[in-house]
C-alpha cells in the first residue's frame, strides 16, 4: 500500500496526539502522585497532632486525678481538723466544768473560813471584853464606866457601823470613848483601814481611845505604826482566857 501525503500527514497528527494524551497522563499520574503524598503528610500531621492530643488528654487525666485526690486529701484534713475542733471543744468543756468546780469549792473554803475567821474573832473579842478594863487601867489610866460590849454606831451619814468593842471611860478626868477592832493577824492595811473606816467615819462628840487585838503580827513595824498612830495594842496572850 502506498503512503500518501495525505494519509502520511493523519498518520502524524495521530501520532502526536496520542502522544500528548500519554503526556497528560503522565502530569495527571505526577500530579495524583504529589496528591498523595500531601495526603500522607497530612495524614502524618493528623497523626501525630492525634498523638499530642491523646498525650494532653492523658495529661489532663492525670492532672484530674491529682487534683481529685489532693481534693480527697483536703476533704480528710477538713475532717481530721473539724475531728480536732470537737476534741478541743470537749475539753474546753472539761476545763470550764472544773474551773466551776474549783470555783465552788473556792466559795466554800472561803466561806468556811470566813465562818471560822469570824468564830476566832467573837472569841478573841470576848476575851478582851472581860480583860479590858483592867488593861485600860494598868497601862493607860482608863477607868471604864460602862461594860465593854458589842455594838452598832451611828456614821456621819446615819448608817449603822458594827463595832467590835465599846465602851465608856475616863482619861485624865475627861469623859472618853475606847472603840477597839480585833484582827487574827495584824497589819498596818488593818490599822490604816480601822482608822479611816471605822474611827473615822464615826459621829462622836467625845474623844476617842482606839485599840486593837490580835493573836500575833508578821512585821515587826507594825507594832512602831500603831503607836505612831496613837493605837494601844494588846495581844492575845495579854488577855484573860
Amino acid at each position: 500500500m502506498k503512503i500518501t501525503e495525505a494519509l502520511k500527514q493523519e498518520i502524524i497528527r495521530i501520532v502526536d496526539e496520542r502522544i500528548r494524551e500519554a503526556h497528560v497522563t503522565k502530569e495527571d499520574f505526577s500530579e495524583l502522585k504529589n496528591i498523595v503524598k500531601e495526603l500522607a503528610k497530612a495524614q502524618k500531621n493528623s497523626e501525630v497532632r492525634l498523638t499530642r492530643l491523646e498525650k494532653a488528654v492523658e495529661e489532663l487525666a492525670q492532672a484530674q486525678k491529682r487534683t481529685e485526690q489532693r481534693v480527697e486529701e483536703l476533704a480528710q484534713a477538713q475532717k481530721r481538723t473539724e475531728q480536732r475542733v470537737e476534741e478541743l471543744a470537749q475539753a474546753q468543756k472539761r476545763t470550764e466544768e472544773c474551773l466551776r468546780k474549783l470555783i465552788e469549792e473556792h466559795r466554800e473554803t472561803r466561806r468556811q473560813l470566813g465562818g471560822l475567821s469570824g468564830t476566832v474573832g467573837y472569841y478573841l473579842e470576848d476575851r478582851a471584853l472581860k480583860s479590858l478594863p483592867s488593861l485600860l487601867k494598868e497601862r493607860y489610866g482608863i477607868t471604864l464606866t460602862s461594860r465593854p460590849i458589842r455594838r452598832f454606831l451611828e456614821d456621819k451619814r446615819g448608817r449603822p457601823l458594827e463595832v467590835n468593842i465599846y465602851a465608856e471611860g475616863r482619861k485624865d478626868g475627861k469623859e472618853i470613848y475606847v472603840i477597839g477592832e480585833s484582827k487574827a493577824q495584824l497589819s498596818k492595811n488593818d490599822i490604816r483601814d480601822f482608822l479611816m473606816k471605822k474611827i473615822g467615819s464615826l459621829s462622836l462628840k467625845k474623844e476617842i481611845f482606839p485599840l486593837v487585838v490580835t493573836y500575833m503580827i508578821q512585821d515587826p513595824k507594825v507594832e512602831d505604826y500603831a503607836k505612831e498612830q496613837g493605837v494601844a495594842l494588846f495581844y492575845s496572850y495579854d488577855l484573860e482566857l
